[in-house]
């Protein structure tokens, strides 16, 4: 089980760690490729004993209730990118000297013979739409291609399935990357670093180290943000092949080796002749939709990596223009009495709303849930100035509340209680009260949603529904 392929599985003892939507496609593939494969899962409900059922009918073997102890005969575990490291199956691996994979690295072990390259994405923020941005240009520019990972697609049916592509797309969170010793991207980049997760990695520090692991062994280009040091920081200690540029984008003007912004164009000037003197513009800001300055950064950030493969640049702008973002992006809702409606529930960290929160010159801000350990100073601390007023909700708003007494004394804050349905509508009814004509009410939330609704989808539908209401 070294880091080389593992071309024979027939008999192989595997253990599968956790059920859901990696765990379940794992295990078929490795059941199918001969291996003994039993699942093991911490929880017993409903859905994981359907799961286990169909499992079983195939010869799998599942365990229900336990996920610590490590089955006899173990040789390698597949784990779901969600269980955390300290789990203590894998102390029991380690002890063993049982090597742990997560679902990507097996997708990357199964790769055929002359398999499509991976461009691979990650960060705090921004990950989905950059991958979604890299597939369409890489679209526009001909190839064959798909978003896959942690995204919808799995990466095991793109490598396994009858679909050929040229290139993929690849969006990987930190989890994913945790468990991806041998994974060597053609071209990787690191969007942003801020605290999440730290519940999972432990501190800081380990986060970032394996957000940093999707640079190792990189061929052609490590892309980096130059409004983020640590993200060069990573680059720097990045074991990549002879060769492996580092290429920065920024929203100001791009050095050598940068993408940048010049007068409403985003220019290259990594990937073109005589890069001290030349640039070449790719495309126009308006291209982007929306235009706020992280998304123009995430699509400097996509672009930087079509470049890299070789995307010209007519295919940048095509795709870019063709591209539809996701619901609850900063997406506009509707005008209400000269007041704009945005849903950007998507901004689940304090990262994510304070760059939602720099679009907009003056704002209601509806913001709370599950802090994950989050803290709101600096979040508060920044966007102060363009506070017209706070709407708080969900279990930890009191964290938002005191940053707010301590950084924007004089915002008002309407804080409620209520975690019922009723609660988006009173929320958007307060911001109306609060707003004025030329203002924007934007959801930012800075907070997971699950205190109040099953997803932050279901908390963007809700405040969309709540708008409507006040519309009619």
């Amino acid at each position: 089980m070294g880091s080389g392929q593992v071309t024979d599985w027939q008999g192989k003892h595997v253990t599968v760690a956790g059920l859901g939507v990696s765990g379940v496609p794992a295990a078929k593939v490795l059941h199918g490729l001969g291996a003994k494969v039993t699942v093991v899962n911490d929880g017993d409900d409903a859905r994981a004993r359907e799961q286990a059922a169909e499992l079983e009918a195939l010869g799998v073997t599942v365990r229900l209730g336990d996920g610590a102890t490590l089955p006899d005969g173990t040789e390698l575990i597949v784990t779901a990118p969600g269980w955390k490291p300290d789990k203590p199956l894998f102390a029991a691996a380690d002890a063993a000297g049982v090597p742990v994979w997560g679902d990507v690295e097996l997708a990357w072990r199964l790769r055929k013979p002359g398999a499509a390259d991976w461009l691979a994405v990650t960060g705090t923020n921004g990950k989905t739409t950059t991958v979604q941005m890299l597939a369409s240009i890489l679209e526009a520019a001909g190839l064959r291609t798909a978003a896959v990972g942690n995204i919808g697609v799995s990466l095991l049916d793109a490598v396994l399935g009858d679909e050929e592509y040229d290139v993929l797309a690849v969006e990987l969170s930190s989890y994913q990357l945790h468990w991806v010793p041998s994974l060597r991207a053609h071209s990787a980049a690191v969007l942003n670093l801020a605290p999440d997760h730290l519940d999972w990695h432990g501190s800081m520090e380990a986060y970032a180290k394996d957000k940093g692991r999707i640079y190792e062994g990189n061929r052609v280009a490590c892309v980096y943000n130059v409004a983020d040091k640590a993200t060069e920081d990573l680059v720097r200690e990045a074991d990549v092949e002879e060769g492996c540029r580092a290429v920065g984008f920024t929203l100001g003007t791009p050095g050598p080796s940068q993408l940048g912004v010049v007068e409403g164009l985003l220019v290259d000037r990594a990937f073109v002749e005589n890069r001290q003197k030349n640039a070449q513009e790719l495309a126009e800001v308006a291209d982007v939709k929306p235009a706020a300055p992280h998304n123009i950064a995430n699509a400097l950030a996509a672009a930087a990596l079509a470049r890299a493969y070789g995307v010209p640049a007519g295919a940048v702008r095509e795709g870019l223009r063709n591209f539809t973002p996701d619901a609850h992006r900063i997406a506009y809702v509707a005008d209400v009495d000269g007041v704009a409606y945005v849903d950007d529930s998507k901004a689940t960290n304090t990262h994510a709303a304070q760059a939602s929160l720099a679009a907009y010159d003056s704002v209601v801000w509806i913001a709370g849930g599950l802090a994950k350990g989050a803290t709101f100073d600096e979040l508060v601390a920044e966007a102060a100035k363009r506070l017209r007023g706070a709407v708080l909700i969900g279990r930890d708003r009191e964290l938002i509340r005191e940053a707010l007494a301590r950084h924007a004394p004089e915002v008002p804050v309407v804080d409620l209680g209520r975690t019922d349905t009723g609660a988006m509508l009173q929320a958007v009814q307060e911001a109306r009260r609060l707003a004025r004509p030329g203002d924007t009410v934007l959801l930012a939330p800075a907070c997971a949603s699950m205190d109040m609704f099953a997803n932050y989808n279901k908390r963007g539908d809700a405040f969309a529904q709540a708008v409507r209401e006040l519309g009619a």
